[in-house]
């Protein structure tokens, strides 16, 4: 148990639903102060109504992530609620599929916005308050897609994560003199709402092209986010890491069935 995480104070971008609904319970199970943060105001009741059932202290703000405005509101709500800022994840994120040759101009600004302008909004909006505790932990959620792998429709999604990890290394030379580190979790295939209406065939098609022959959870991707966050990791910065269950790993198809 990571127990440097108790009473921590904790936005989550994104945190009413998928891998931010997971977060943002992982964290609050850990004793943490957690801020939802999302569009909807609906599955932001819903997910901080499940937290305090389960034991948890939580609170939601409205957002749209990409607009500066509200981006200090919310960092200023969260500080004005919990008593400071200590860790920001910044996990807000979409991911519409549209190839290139369809693809407009206000589609790539709007994937790019959501995805990575508002990583870096989040970000300097919370120095002052990472300066005046002292320390502070970032951890953003990227993606193996971009990164490490490609897949059609998916051009500008690719590009925001890629600039994501692009983004969290000179941030991290920039927010250590705060004494705060900054890293990356990039998902694979993680079991979530959107997934579950594409029916069984094909997310056992899914889960049969990874080593471990399952989707992950969205508890998966938070214990990593819980890992980069805690005391424990305060000499890590700058880094990512892949959870995926092996996927990028096969060669080909064709490899696993050698397994």
């Amino acid at each position: 148990m990571l127990t440097s995480i108790s009473g921590k104070s904790v936005i989550v971008t994104g945190g009413s639903k998928g891998i931010g609904k997971g977060i943002a319970s992982v964290f609050a199970k850990q004793g943490a102060k957690v801020m939802v943060v999302a569009r909807t105001e609906k599955d932001a009741v819903v997910t901080v109504e499940e937290i305090k059932a389960a034991g948890g202290t939580a609170d939601m703000f409205l957002c749209d992530v990409a607009d500066w405005d509200q981006v200090m509101g919310m960092a200023e709500y969260t500080a004005k609620t919990f008593g400071g800022i200590d860790i920001l994840c910044a996990n807000a994120g979409i991911f519409p599929q549209v190839k290139m040759i369809e693809m407009g101009a206000d589609d790539w600004d709007q994937v790019m916005s959501t995805n990575l302008k508002s990583s870096f909004l989040c970000v300097k909006a919370c120095i002052p308050y990472f300066e005046k505790a002292g320390k502070g932990r970032v951890v953003i959620t990227s993606s193996i897609t971009g990164p490490v792998t490609g897949y059609p429709g998916w051009a500008h999604y690719g590009a925001s994560k890629a600039g994501q990890l692009g983004f969290i290394r000179t941030a991290a030379m920039e927010l250590s003199r705060y004494n705060t580190t900054i890293n990356a979790v990039m998902p694979g295939n993680i079991m979530t709402e959107g997934l579950a209406d594409l029916g069984q065939d094909y997310l056992d098609s899914m889960a049969n092209s990874i080593p471990l022959k399952r989707l992950g959870s969205v508890e998966d991707i938070a214990n990593a986010a819980l890992f980069f966050a805690s005391d424990e990791a305060a000499y890590i910065t700058g880094q990512s890491i892949i959870v995926d269950g092996g996927q990028i790993l096969p060669e080909s198809l064709d490899a696993l069935g050698e397994i």
